[in-house]
């Protein structure tokens, strides 16, 4: 596990994303080279910078469409639906390319070398995830933790090999014997020997409590086991005034580029709902944003009109009564969140947060959940971090476990965790994964 911008990541998956980019890359260079040796138009150099860029959209459409999902590299191999996700995400990004770089003077000879460039992509994903299935199956991506403390203590961590080594026991912990290992596990690393801890610096060895080590592991935190004042130390409140203003910056161009090209649909839903049920096209809903500020977030309205009657707020559920006929389409596609863009042009909410909620759902929540005002400080988004781990909850339980997701995005928040999100929020949007 590797940590990048301050998210952890898992090592195998950064060896599985170089070994698809560089195998991406040469067959793609290969199947290009070939079409130029049968006519396509074009040279030995556009066709390395159409298969660079290849290999660089490939890894996006692989975590795009959920290729990097534990589910889907437990099995080994790719889920129907996520292949063929893929395959179609390939084949635009291979067409883009030759676009790009290539000669479209022939159309014929750009499909053509499109189509290669798209047989050397899936070919080079497949050899990639059958090499690495292979490594993981003989073990040799697994790493190792030293766990000080006897066996009965050890962490639930299946991708790793645990070293016990019994308390008092100082043998086999000499320096080379560290170098062998990924982490050094105890109870608490406060009272860690100065000199062991010493050998670990020195050796790169990290040294983690066993709720560090389940953060690192399951990206979330222990919400009742933090401190009082965890923030202060959290990524999000070291933010500069460049990546604040570099945030906001990203915040306005993707908002509006969005709008811009889904204006055309949001069109079509607007007059849809007012053709299928009486009332207004849009709906507003108070929220709390930063702060505890409340603001007004616009949605389309998906369910009928006085849908929660006498002003109680009530949790949605699967196959909701209050759901009009177009409600339950642009819910299940997401369209209804559309005009949230606007929210987000209007400084209220970022393209990446944990989501607004109702100030009758945080008083309630906030009474039974330890840090979950903690939220509030940086601004609700239209996806989070939370969104993309764990389906859509109704009650205080879902809230909870949502609420250790989005912890963890306030404690290690940057824009680099901030693109994952968003390149896995489209996955999340074509499987409809907790829409209803």
């Amino acid at each position: 596990m590797k940590t990048i911008f301050g998210h952890n990541v898992q090592t195998d998956i950064i060896i599985l994303y170089f070994a698809e980019a560089v195998t991406v890359f040469l067959l793609a260079y290969a199947a290009l080279a070939w079409g130029i040796a049968q006519g396509v138009p074009m040279d030995q150099g556009r066709a390395a910078i159409a298969a660079c860029l290849l290999a660089v959209a490939s890894g996006l459409a692989a975590g795009a469409s959920g290729l990097y999902q534990p589910a889907v590299l437990a099995r080994g191999r790719p889920l129907p639906g996520t292949a063929v996700v893929a395959a179609l995400m390939l084949a635009v990004a291979a067409w883009l390319c030759v676009v790009l770089v290539g000669s479209a003077s022939a159309s014929i000879a750009s499909l053509a070398a499109a189509a290669s460039l798209m047989l050397g992509a899936v070919t080079g994903l497949l050899l990639a995830r059958l090499a690495h299935a292979m490594a993981t199956r003989r073990g040799l991506l697994r790493r190792r933790l030293l766990i000080l403390g006897e066996p009965d203590a050890a962490p639930d961590a299946p991708r790793f090999e645990l070293l016990f080594v019994p308390p008092g026991s100082a043998e086999p912990l000499h320096p080379q014997r560290l170098r062998q290992v990924w982490a050094v596990i105890v109870r608490d690393p406060a009272v860690l020997d100065p000199a062991l801890r010493r050998d670990c610096r020195q050796a790169g060895v990290r040294v983690l409590s066993a709720e560090e080590f389940d953060e690192c592991r399951l990206q979330r935190v222990q919400c009742d086991r933090l401190p009082k004042d965890w923030l202060a130390a959290a990524r999000s409140a070291r933010q500069s005034r460049a990546e604040a203003a570099l945030r906001r910056g990203f915040d306005i161009a993707l908002a509006a580029s969005l709008l811009l090209f889904t204006l055309p649909v949001m069109l079509l839903t607007a007059i849809a709902i007012r053709c299928d049920s009486r009332g207004p096209v849009f709906y507003r809903q108070a929220r709390t944003g930063l702060r505890g500020c409340t603001f007004n977030l616009y949605k389309f309205r998906s369910m009928v009109v006085d849908a929660e009657a006498g002003g109680a707020p009530r949790w949605a559920t699967p196959h909701d009564p209050r759901a009009t006929r177009v409600g339950r389409i642009i819910r299940l596609t997401r369209i209804d969140e559309l005009p949230q863009l606007l929210n987000v042009l209007r400084g209220e909410m970022s393209m990446v947060g944990p989501r607004p909620e109702r100030p009758g759902f945080v008083e309630q929540l906030g009474a039974v959940i330890p840090h979950y005002h903690d939220r509030a400080s940086v601004k609700p988004g239209i996806t989070g971090w939370a969104q993309v781990n764990h389906p859509y909850g109704a009650s205080v339980e879902d809230a909870r476990m949502k609420l250790a997701y989005d912890l963890y995005y306030i404690r290690h928040r940057s824009l680099f965790l901030d693109l994952l999100i968003l390149v896995a929020t489209v996955r999340v949007v074509l499987f409809r994964e907790g829409a209803r």
